[in-house]
């Protein structure tokens, strides 16, 4: 480097781009790299709320200001809409969510002889950061790590690593502990104890033959439209309630006053649940247990809910199944909808809210559903995983 730069970019892993491309770690847009390679902050520079940035995995660009970080958010969707072809549309300032508001993570713990190491992996590394703070995730998960280290010393011989994932339920704490060996009578008293003493809402061990609860006073719901849906062990949640309130909010308003939806990769309801307070809706999931849950729960509340349990990867609804509904909320994991998103280009539906967690296929769908005659109006991005490179949106089609 024999000159210097100005940042002008933050890149998709979260190095600084100087305008001759060159990529810089833990730079902000703003920032002047010397002709040593030193980064002097300039206006989008932040301070890191963290000890341990720049080594967890959990945060990429805790360097960066909010302004910076909603530049990025959406610098990503449009970058992914242009490799497709695609002019950007109307792109909305980004929902961020708050920090200390992450309702479930997964973490990983190793015991190295008397001690129990818990927390992210280090970025792109199998090591284990020991978490003593942490800025994301909501105090009620992280007041759960110390104990859970004393915890593990009995569960994990020594040089082993275990999985904690945990979410915040209706009734507190659904933890899930696997790769942990928990046999015999201590055993389960003292997982019966640290349940009841930190007033967990469920406690369940994956032993290697799939997780079975151990403790679980009264059944674990998640409250989704205003109805409390059962939550599966290890079940999938968005991972902030403020972050699932506004991407319903988009996908309302993208579906306008349709009468019959569909909802496609629907999951445990997120979106199918709101929406039959006032429109009959079918909703498609491949996975059982959250058929099973939504299921339940749109019977209970008696809601216009008819729920199949279907794999839309391998039998996608062709177009005459689509010509039924008024318009379609896709929901699909970070691989898309390639199948489903060439029927939809097919079939007459007037309206699609796409909800994504990956702008790279979701873009690649865009471009199936526009070559197809739709028109992408607009996307609201949301920030759910604070000052990490992982984006989320909700876009709106019309024919």
């Amino acid at each position: 480097m024999t000159e210097a730069a100005t940042i002008v970019r933050i890149a998709g892993r979260g190095d600084g781009v100087t305008g001759d491309g060159r990529h810089i770690a833990l730079a902000a847009p703003g920032d002047s790299i010397t002709a040593e390679g030193a980064v002097m902050p300039g206006p989008h520079h932040a301070t890191p709320p963290c000890r341990h940035f720049a080594r967890c995995g959990g945060c990429q660009l805790q360097h960066v200001d909010d302004e910076a970080y909603a530049a990025f958010i959406v610098d990503r969707i449009a970058g992914a809409l242009t490799a497709q072809g695609i002019d950007r549309p109307d792109i909305a300032p980004p929902h961020l969510s708050p920090p200390r508001t992450r309702r479930r993570a997964s973490l990983r713990a190793e015991r190295i002889g008397k001690r129990v190491v818990l927390g992210f992996n280090e970025g792109a590394s199998h090591r284990i950061v020991d978490l003593t703070e942490c800025p994301i995730l909501l105090p009620e998960l992280f007041a759960l790590l110390a104990p859970l280290r004393v915890l593990l010393l009995g569960l994990v011989r020594d040089r082993r690593a275990a999985g904690v994932q945990f979410t915040l339920t209706d009734q507190g704490v659904d933890l899930l502990l696997d790769k942990v060996e928990a046999e015999g009578l201590a055993a389960a008293e003292t997982l019966t104890r640290f349940a009841g003493e930190h007033r967990l809402a469920r406690l369940s061990i994956d032993d290697g033959y799939g997780p079975q609860p151990r403790w679980e006073p009264e059944p674990v719901t998640v409250t989704l439209g205003g109805i409390a849906v059962p939550l599966p062990i290890g079940g999938f949640l968005q991972a902030t309630a403020d972050g699932e309130a506004a991407l319903v909010a988009a996908v309302r308003d993208a579906v306008g006053g349709a009468a019959a939806i569909a909802d496609l990769f629907a999951g445990l309801g997120t979106f199918a649940l709101p929406l039959s307070a006032g429109a009959k809706v079918y909703a498609a999931e491949g996975a059982r247990d959250p058929v099973l849950a939504l299921k339940a729960a749109g019977a209970r509340a008696e809601r216009p809910l008819f729920v199949e349990h279907r794999d839309l990867f391998r039998r996608p609804l062709d177009a005459k199944e689509l010509a039924r509904f008024d318009a379609v909320v896709l929901d699909p994991p970070r691989a898309g909808a390639r199948e489903q998103a060439a029927a939809l280009a097919a079939s007459p539906v007037p309206r699609i809210a796409y909800v994504s967690c990956n702008p790279a296929t979701f873009a690649r769908d865009a471009r199936a559903l526009i070559d197809g005659g739709y028109r992408l109006e607009r996307v609201r991005p949301v920030g759910q995983f604070r000052w990490s490179t992982h984006v989320e949106l909700a876009a709106t089609f019309a024919r």
